[in-house]
């Protein structure tokens, strides 16, 4: 995955330009807390990007957001569920696959909500009960 400061999302679809467009893995969601987490005991942190998620977002708790909305900037992700590790991560560092395989540990994926675009330093929030 190739880092971007904006990206564009088509509601529906994820974002523009990704390979992954409909159906409910739209876009892929990790947290810079668990990344760190889990790669801290590996012998050589791999980047973020090993984990080949559209989004990584920081202050945030992914866990059990199955069904919830995540706001980033003014554009809205329904999460669909848990993204689970797959033998590349492996390929990407020696124990990484195990240290996703976690609950939760492998981020989140959804759907886009929003037409528009989003960027680095957008805040990042999820909705509350009324505003799903």
């Amino acid at each position: 995955m190739d880092p971007r400061d904006e990206a564009r999302m088509v509601a529906g679809r994820g974002l523009e330009g990704n390979a992954n467009q409909g159906g409910k893995r739209q876009i892929t969601i990790l947290s810079r807390e668990t990344w760190d987490a889990v790669t801290a005991p590996l012998p050589e942190a791999p980047p973020p990007m090993a984990r080949r998620a559209n989004l990584l977002v920081s202050g945030i708790d992914l866990t059990n957001l199955r069904g919830r909305v995540l706001r980033v900037g003014t554009r809205r992700i329904r999460i669909c569920g848990e993204t689970r590790p797959c033998e590349q991560m492996e390929e990407a560092a020696p124990g990484l696959r195990a240290g996703l395989a976690a609950p939760w540990a492998g981020g989140v994926f959804g759907e886009a909500l929003d037409d528009g675009e989003i960027r680095v330093g957008d805040a990042v929030t999820v909705e509350t009960g009324g505003e799903d």
